[in-house]
């Protein structure tokens, strides 16, 4: 599986949501985006650790850190390994004995473990391929997931369709500054659609 690091961007809750929150992760080596919408008790579970902010109790993934240490072994990475039916997947590799074993996690514990045990955050490049983003803000080059331009009978075509794209991403970067990951994640879908029809 062919995958690539990120990081945490932001954490934010919305309305339209019903009190879930919107994690957003970016990868460490380029613009892509990845919104994954997380439960209230994970999104605290995040923030905190985010903040450096110690609860006076342990909570779950603070215990469950503390337990894989006592049992002498490690965690070395975790990683959104799929989504299915709109669902993210989550593997937490873990170390015993010298040897490396999977074990299946929601993608908001993981991260909440990842934090703890800083260790590095992977996402399936499949799964970025499919869900996620990128804010042309800071697309540096001439747009390496916007439709290249070209001279030929489809010009006016393809030209009509980079405005419709270029007009979408202005759109897509407005929700992103307004922290509407929602709204964010249909205008990513339909820059697809129009990047891909030709």
């Amino acid at each position: 599986m062919q995958k690539v690091e990120c990081e945490i961007l932001g954490l934010s809750s919305s309305a339209s949501t019903g009190g879930a929150y919107a994690l957003l992760l970016k990868e460490v080596l380029g613009n892509r985006r990845l919104p994954i919408i997380i439960g209230q008790f994970e999104a605290q579970a995040i923030a905190l650790e985010l903040e450096g902010m110690k609860p006076p109790r342990p909570l779950t993934h603070d215990l469950l850190k503390s337990l894989i240490e006592n049992l002498n072994a490690s965690v070395l990475e975790v990683i959104i390994s799929e989504l299915r039916d709109n669902t993210f997947y989550a593997k937490i590799i873990i170390e015993v004995s010298s040897l490396t074993n999977e074990i299946d996690a929601r993608p908001s514990d993981a991260i909440a473990l990842a934090l703890r045990a800083s260790v590095p955050i992977y996402v399936a490049e499949s799964v970025l391929e499919a869900a996620g983003f990128v804010t042309s803000a800071e697309d540096g080059d001439t747009g390496s997931d916007s439709m290249p331009f070209q001279e030929s009978k489809g010009e006016q075509t393809s030209s009509t369709k980079e405005a419709k794209i270029s007009a979408l991403q202005t759109k897509l970067r407005e929700a992103l500054e307004q922290e509407d990951y929602e709204r964010a994640a249909k205008l990513r879908d339909e820059i697809k659609n129009l990047s891909s029809s030709n």
